[in-house]
């Protein structure tokens, strides 16, 4: 802290003035004699040490590296727990995940931080996909929550997020950024409090809202600190803040962070036509993985430009694009053709007719590897010549295959807890938790989430599920 100057403190009181006599001149030295030297310099001598060189950070040259502009905006309060301790430990002690994760952000982080800047929002925002997908846009969790930011079906319609057959703008990077950051703004407004902001991003906006009205009629603090949440909720942003502190200073914790260009990866083309994702890949010069990871909204091996006019490929990659499309024959464009099955068809037979094995015929139709049943429209090959020369869809980046979930109930009787409910209905605790928060009441009935394929073969049970969390459901 700096000490007041002399102008800050109060006036003294005034005295009478003080005359003093001035002291008489002294008297003129003699006029030295030309050409003779001047007397030796007898006065006190002083030495003056350099001034230390102080460094100084010019805002008005942006910095070359992405990580350094992100940390230029980071501005949400920290926390320093146990948690945000173990979270940081946690990532420190992988580095090879943490590298991948990084890798895979190198395409979209420059999108996201730009979008954040123009809202004046915290940068650190721009790692919250590391949280939820680990900046894997295909990344498909057991609540159906999709993409980057993981919006469940129902939050990706409230923000506008077009989902059909041809496409998933869960998945598309643009679109998808911009409806988590209006989500993400409207929940700050809704609380004033980053922290509340991110946990109702998480668990749910009304569910923290209940939390925090349930703390202020106990006369207890509304904070994010002192709010009773799932256990996932309380580790999701100890997980952020972990992430930030390494981004922050990498070094002490033996993190090697590679430079990220200060300047756009990606751009749009918006002339588009009807074109296979395999030869807009090749029109760019890029592989189809290198596509699928900036377009990877399309859920098919087809590109309907009267669903989706936009693409999105590297900043460097989008004239060569646009050259080789304008020298292309537009009956060219496309190998894939749709099909509505007839009365008769077979999964097996709509393969033979048009040259391909059921598991493909499958995966390009988004269709689960056991099941029988034949969607009412499907893309098949336009002709059994090309259907050999097709490549498929990188596995990462395939068209996710929902898994279907019903919802069951069981009267809790005496001595049961959730524990041993779980155990016997093969479900994770976790979910049951999440689920049944009164935890399990004698006489009242808790809900489960099982797979609606049916039944296990053992003891007639549900089959247990894969591990998810929820996302982003207004309760």
């Amino acid at each position: 802290m700096e000490t007041p100057s002399a102008a800050s403190e109060s006036p003294p009181t005034p005295t009478p003035p003080t005359v003093i006599a001035k002291p008489a001149p002294p008297a003129a030295a003699p006029a030295a004699a030309p050409g003779t030297p001047p007397p030796p310099f007898n006065a006190p001598r002083a030495t003056v040490e350099p001034r230390p060189n102080v460094a100084l950070i010019d805002r008005t040259t942006p910095p070359e590296d992405l990580w350094q502009r992100m940390r230029q905006g980071f501005s949400i309060p920290d926390l320093d727990n146990a948690l945000v301790r173990e979270k940081t430990a946690y990532y420190a002690a992988r580095p090879e995940y943490l590298q991948r994760i990084f890798d895979r952000s190198r395409m979209y982080l420059y999108h996201i931080v730009e979008e954040l800047e123009k809202r004046g929002m915290p940068t650190e925002l721009a790692l919250l996909p590391m949280v939820e997908s680990a900046f894997n846009p295909m990344a498909y969790s057991r609540a159906h929550a999709s993409g980057l930011w993981q919006f469940i079906p129902g939050t990706g319609k409230r923000f506008e997020l077009k989902q059909n057959w041809w496409y998933d703008g869960r998945r598309d990077i643009v679109d998808s950024t911009n409806a988590a950051l209006d989500y993400l703004q409207y929940l700050y407004e809704m609380h004033g409090d980053w922290h509340l902001a991110l946990a109702s991003y998480n668990w749910g906006e009304n569910a923290v809202a209940r939390a925090i009205a349930k703390n202020k009629a106990a006369g207890k603090p509304a904070d994010y600190a002192h709010l009773s949440m799932p256990l996932e909720t309380r580790h999701y942003i100890p997980k952020l803040q972990a992430l930030k502190n390494i981004i922050n200073n990498p070094e002490p914790l033996g993190i090697v962070l590679d430079p990220i260009p200060n300047q756009p990866y990606f751009a749009t083309y918006t002339k588009l036509r009807d074109i296979d994702v395999q030869l807009a890949a090749k029109l760019a010069d890029m592989s189809v993985a290198q596509f699928m990871a900036l377009n990877p909204g399309f859920s098919r091996p087809l590109i309907r430009a009267s669903v989706t006019p936009r693409i999105v490929l590297p900043a460097d990659k989008v004239d060569t694009f646009h050259e080789n499309l304008q020298k292309l024959d537009e009956k060219s464009a496309v190998s894939w053709a749709t099909y509505s099955p007839k009365k008769g068809d077979t999964l097996e037979s709509i393969a033979k007719k048009h040259g391909m094995t059921v598991s493909h015929l499958k995966e390009v139709n988004g269709i689960p590897p056991r099941s029988r049943s034949l969607p009412s429209l499907m893309v098949v090959p336009a002709n059994r010549n090309t259907a050999v020369a097709m490549t498929r869809l990188p596995i990462m980046y395939a068209p996710p295959i929902p898994i279907t979930y019903r919802r069951i109930y069981h009267t809790v009787k005496p001595g049961e807890t959730l524990t041993s409910i779980a155990r016997r209905y093969g479900v994770t605790l976790e979910d049951m938790k999440r689920l049944n928060p009164k935890g399990a009441v004698v006489g009242e009935r808790v809900t489960m989430e099982v797979r609606a394929a049916g039944k296990s073969k053992s003891k007639g049970k549900p089959r247990s599920q894969p591990k998810g969390k929820p996302k982003k459901t207004a309760d």
